[in-house]
């Protein structure tokens, strides 16, 4: 039988140029891309320096996916009362709704508010137990986005643009500073559910970045981590030794393969995963924690178990060098309430507060307080007009969030909406502001982090952003 030689079909279009003339079209490639596969560094998650000092080392982001109503817990709106029943003044101009009911009346805000702290900041009765930390939050109540939707809304909360394909929040920050702990992700993303997010990965993706930039998500539960713990029987020395192989065969793939940076990222996710089964059994394990801890966090409640117990879980990987943790509470657009806001809210905000109180406060005790800021926050807030006669449609042009810790003076108020809560007023904030303070928090300059992508220097503000020197207590 006559030996012909051995012809590898390319797989894609990029791998027939890279092959093609004798590896010619590997220039052509290299000049269509741009340069991007010299962007990330030879060690993606390496610590890299800041730009100037920070205030804080790490996150954690709230995030009440659906839309919190900001009049109904911490922007108290007393003229909303007055006017309840009737339509909104005309000195509003016209209001573009999501689900279109425009002439819909206003509604009233049945909340008890009261001040609290030395601050005598505002904050409902549905927050009772964040209230008592009224003296650490920094209220935000001027913020404005562009998504009048759940799934624009919350791709720009995370990526800074209505439309996926962006790298979210947590990305840009692994990308500007890596990670201090080699054997954690540096980005970790815990839902309240099984329920999917709305968006999904995109919203903790990395987008044009490499994916070793991208969030891990945990579950919710006694097993945060699937699948990473081997069979009984497998050794470690065998289980390293089945790693070895596997990434002398990857890396022999990937040689010819440079520009597809998923290769290299799974390779690193393999060596990570294999480092994790020693580091994050003990991290991800709450059975460890105090009982006087677990009831802190309301761990001890069925109301507030799961949050709660997500709130203690971020507490410990902050504490072990995981850079930004994001947890999603009403994970599905559980906080939108289009109809029945006070069922709807009064069991969500139950399911949160005391979980969220527990947080502030073990941040401080731990000292962990100066190195970790909390933000918490939806895609929008809601409008004071009603819909569906009991509910409140979504209001991207004022609605509020909060900071503390990571060196934000609290007590205090950021900005201002109308006197019913619809649109802001005084020093608005797009989420391209937010987004730049957040960074420079972190001590990262968001006009100096770079990412190259098809030759354009992209950033987190997409240009457009600022940071809010008043959050910062410089104002």
């Amino acid at each position: 039988m006559e030996n012909r030689p051995h012809i590898e079909v390319p797989t894609s279009r990029r791998e027939f140029l890279a092959k093609s003339g004798g590896g010619f079209g590997a220039l052509a490639l290299a000049a269509l891309l741009g340069g991007e596969s010299q962007a990330a560094p030879v060690d993606a998650m390496s610590p890299k320096q800041p730009h100037f000092q920070p205030k804080a080392k790490n996150v954690i982001f709230l995030f009440m996916e659906g839309g919190p109503s900001h009049i109904d817990l911490f922007d108290p709106k007393p003229l909303l009362n007055k006017l309840a029943g009737q339509p909104l003044p005309e000195s509003f101009g016209d209001v573009i709704l999501a689900m279109g009911e425009n002439d819909a009346p206003l509604m009233k805000c049945p909340r008890v508010w009261k001040q609290h702290g030395q601050s005598g900041l505002w904050v409902s009765e549905w927050f009772k137990e964040i209230a008592t930390c009224a003296d650490d939050l920094c209220v935000i109540r001027s913020c404005v986005s562009d998504g009048i939707n759940h799934s624009s809304g919350v791709c720009q909360m995370n990526t800074g643009h209505v439309i996926g394909g962006r790298p979210s929040l947590g990305a840009w920050a692994t990308y500007g500073l890596g990670t201090e702990n080699q054997d954690m992700p540096a980005f970790v993303v815990l839902t309240d559910s099984n329920r999917q997010v709305v968006n999904g990965p995109r919203n903790w993706g990395s987008g044009f970045m490499p994916a070793a930039y991208q969030g891990v998500q945990f579950k919710p539960g006694a097993d945060p981590i699937l699948n990473l713990n081997p069979p009984s029987h497998i050794t470690s020395d065998r289980q390293q030794a089945k790693l070895d192989l596997l990434n002398q065969i990857d890396r022999r793939h990937s040689e010819m393969r440079s520009d597809q940076s998923e290769l290299e990222a799974r390779i690193k996710s393999y060596e990570l995963a294999f480092r994790m089964q020693s580091a994050a059994p003990g991290i991800v394990d709450l059975s460890t924690e105090t009982e006087e801890t677990k009831r802190l966090y309301g761990i001890d409640e069925k109301e507030t178990n799961v949050f709660g117990s997500n709130c203690l879980m971020a507490r410990r990987l902050v504490e072990n060098g995981v850079r930004f943790v994001q947890l999603y509470s009403g994970a599905g657009s559980g906080w939108d309430a289009h109809s029945n806001i006070e069922g709807n809210h009064g069991k969500l905000c139950k399911a949160v507060d005391k979980p969220i109180a527990g947080l502030l406060k073990d941040l401080k005790r731990r000292g962990l307080w100066e190195d970790t800021l909390v933000i918490w926050g939806g895609e929008f807030g809601r409008t004071p007009m009603s819909e569906q006669g009991n509910g409140r449609d979504h209001n991207p042009t004022g609605f509020t969030m909060w900071m503390a810790g990571g060196g934000v003076p609290g007590g205090r108020t950021v900005g201002s909406t109308d006197e019913l809560g619809l649109r802001a007023v005084e020093n608005p904030l797009h989420v391209h502001d937010l987004h730049a303070t957040i960074l420079r928090l972190l001590g990262v300059d968001h006009t100096q982090l770079i990412y190259r992508h098809k030759g354009r220097p992209e950033r987190i503000d997409m240009n457009e952003g600022h940071v809010e020197r008043q959050i910062l207590g410089l104002a």
